[in-house]
């Protein structure tokens, strides 16, 4: 399987407990999808099944399969919990995206010109950041508002950028 057809969408960081519950940060908002089908590796291949899960003050605690103590779930500490892309929900919203969708995208400047490829996508608490990576120096990221990037096309392959004034000064 591609980078592509594979979505990471937690990560397990941590135990609750001593009945073997971990704590997993999620890279969503919807962590039921989580106990819909079996969790995949890097590699696409099955990694557990997670039984139950809820939230616990901005992160997830969840029970899986075959876990039933503390020392087990200690093992499971950064293991990292994807799902096939095909298996995640139509998003109907309008300018609404996928993470994966957007990582991997030409970013342009609202004038045409190429200023890198979105890289990946932060959250620091104060909403999204496009990380841009120009073909030469580092990375930068840009606000993910309607102002900062006005324009994505999935299809495509790109997002416009109208970067805030004094980012580059």
């Amino acid at each position: 399987m591609t980078d592509k057809q594979l979505i990471c969408l937690g990560e397990i960081v941590g135990v609750h407990g001593i009945r073997g519950d971990v704590k997993i940060k999620l890279f969503g908002d919807n962590p039921k999808i989580l106990t819909k089908q079996a969790m995949l590796d890097a590699k696409g291949q099955p990694l557990c099944t997670i039984t139950s899960i809820k939230d616990h003050g901005g992160i997830s605690i969840a029970t899986i399969e075959g876990i039933a103590d503390r020392t087990q779930a200690e093992k499971w500490r950064g293991k990292k919990l994807h799902i096939e892309r095909t298996a995640l929900p139509e998003i109907k919203k309008k300018n609404t995206y996928y993470h994966a969708d957007l990582i991997g995208l030409e970013a342009r400047h609202i004038d045409g010109s190429v200023m890198g490829r979105v890289i990946a996508v932060a959250n620091f608490g104060a909403g999204d950041l496009l990380d841009i990576k120009p073909a030469r120096g580092n990375s930068f990221y840009i606000p993910f508002t309607d102002d900062a990037v006005p324009d994505v096309d999935i299809e495509g392959g790109f997002v416009s950028i109208d970067p805030p004034v004094g980012l580059f000064d």
